[in-house]
């Protein structure tokens, strides 16, 4: 602190502050330095007498009508009386005692405005740093960097010992310590802190105001009063983190001995808390964007390459058309379908569904995939291929995961379809106007390790259509939350043969048909379709 007095007025106010006193205690007066030399020119009580008090040099001597201008037990300056001066106008002056008190008044009322004007600067600079902070906050996205230069802010404006800020954890039973000013290791593992056992930062949680505690040594609310003692603090005061009603953790400021604070400094340090917790909130919202943006990049990569999986045309076969539809919900899908070139002018059709989506389905989707093509070129048997891919599918999975596959060999020369249908909706067979459901198979894959499965085999005739599709299609919902339905899609199919479609033609009818029926509804789940049509 400074300690003059011109820190706290200019000198056109000391001179007219000398001037009323003056005239008021009817003696000459002079405010002096705190070294005894005068700030301002003399004042006269009688123009006709021209009396001017001397200028003192040097220290002043202690004279009983030399009273101090003390500011926080600081001399800032003296109001003084020259004896020759007060006797040349004695007449015309108080008694001296009179005197003496109306000075030591009037110096305690100048003492007093230097003190507010203390105080108010003190709190311009203090609001001030609240709004370096607030602007700081908002430009800042590191939170670690929030937390440290709110603790270190907090011991500088409040003039304070230590600081130290502690957030909630993710059960929100603990208040883990993120950032300190001014604290030792040795008081920092002094243990935890757990909520249900701090009352102090229950009380302050619970009604969202500071909670002020006069010595932390002795009450009974402090969780580690000797660790306390031994790092020198005395006095508290606990703030809330506060984002929107929700608690994010406590601030704490530690006086080094008996202090209590006012009203100013509970709404400064509320205030700071206040801006620290949307800080916190803002730059963890501003990690998980960055995080959440990141992961989506990832699984846009992983998306591109789960559909290099799904071949991009279908094969041209000689005698047929096939066509596929490949439609995920999310960047990765469950679904999956494949055909397989086979000896002997064979191709393998396999069409699969996996229980739910996301990252967790794609991964169990390759895992099947990559089985059914190991197996299905080396097991000659329908129901073995399926036998195989089961056991690897169940000895890689949990009992909550299963799929269902529809697998089938296209003899090309024989026009001879064989299959087998693992509890996937069954497709269709379409000759003549009617539909005939292929559903010759077992259960799904994934649940019983031991599983077996009865496979069909007939003969294809020209005109015949094979459409095969997953749930997607089926429950595909409308705003009326009525789903497509298993009949609809089979008059769908029937409407497209009838109307001579070719195979991509008939996927592409049915898909369009189940969009005007859905119209604007979000998807929730994959959808694949399969058409083969005999020529």
């Amino acid at each position: 602190m400074s300690a003059l007095l011109t820190d706290y007025f200019d000198l056109e106010t000391i001179q007219q502050l000398q001037d009323a006193l003056a005239a008021v205690a009817r003696v000459p007066v002079r405010i002096c330095r705190p070294d005894g030399e005068p700030l301002v020119g003399p004042y006269s009580i009688s123009p006709e007498a021209n009396i001017v008090l001397r200028a003192p040099r040097g220290p002043a001597p202690r004279d009983p009508l030399d009273v101090p201008l003390l500011v926080d037990e600081l001399v800032v300056g003296w109001i003084k009386v020259d004896r020759e001066a007060l006797g040349a106008g004695r007449e015309k002056s108080a008694p001296a005692t009179q005197t003496q008190a109306l000075l030591r008044l009037m110096a305690n009322v100048i003492a007093r405005i230097c003190d507010r004007e203390t105080k108010l600067h003190s709190r311009v600079e203090e609001l001030a740093t609240l709004y370096k902070l607030t602007a700081e906050f908002t430009e800042q996205r590191d939170l670690q960097k929030i937390l440290d230069t709110a603790a270190r802010t907090v011991v500088d404006v409040m003039n304070v010992k230590a600081c130290a800020i502690r957030l909630l954890n993710i059960e929100r039973n603990e208040l883990l310590i993120r950032a300190v000013a001014n604290l030792s290791p040795q008081y920092l593992d002094k243990g935890p802190i757990l909520l249900s056992e701090s009352k102090i930062d229950q009380e302050v949680l619970a009604t969202d105001e500071c909670v002020y505690i006069a010595d932390m040594r002795t009450d009974p609310r402090v969780v580690y009063p000797s660790e306390i003692g031994r790092e020198g603090i005395v006095s508290g005061l606990c703030a809330p983190l506060t984002y929107k009603g929700r608690a994010e953790g406590v601030i704490r400021v530690y006086a080094a001995e008996p202090y209590e604070f006012d009203w100013f400094e509970r709404s400064l340090l509320k205030a700071i808390a206040a801006q620290a917790a949307t800080a916190i909130v803002n730059a963890r919202l501003y990690q998980a964007a960055v995080k959440s943006a990141d992961i989506k990049r990832q699984l846009n990569l992983a998306g591109v390459v789960q559909r290099r999986m799904i071949p991009a045309e279908p094969p041209v076969i000689p005698g047929f058309e096939l066509a596929a539809i490949y439609v995920p919900s999310l960047e990765l899908s469950g679904d999956f379908y494949d055909f397989i070139r086979l000896p002997s002018n064979n191709l393998g059709v396999g069409i699969c569904d996996v229980v739910g989506k996301g990252v967790r389905a794609s991964l169990l989707m390759a895992s099947i995939r990559a089985s059914l093509r190991a197996h299905a070129v080396n097991v000659y048997e329908m129901s073995d291929v399926l036998e195989k891919v089961n056991s690897d599918f169940c000895a890689d999975t949990q009992i909550s995961d299963f799929a269902t596959l529809f697998y089938a060999v296209l003899n090309v020369n024989e026009r001879r379809l064989t299959y087998a249908n693992a509890g996937h909706i069954p497709p269709l067979l379409i000759r003549d106007g009617q539909i005939r459901q292929l559903s010759t198979g077992g259960g799904v894959l994934g649940v019983d390790p031991h599983g077996h499965w009865d496979h069909e085999s007939f003969t294809l005739c020209s005109g015949d259509v094979i459409f095969a599709y997953t749930d997607g299609l089926s429950e595909a919902i409308n705003f009326d939350d009525e789903a497509f339905g298993s009949e609809r899609v089979e008059a769908t199919v029937l409407e497209a043969v009838a109307t001579g479609q070719c195979a991509e033609g008939v996927a592409k009818h049915v898909l369009w048909q189940m969009r005007r029926f859905a119209g604007l509804q979000k998807r929730f789940d994959d959808l694949t379709l399969l058409a083969i049509r005999v020529l």
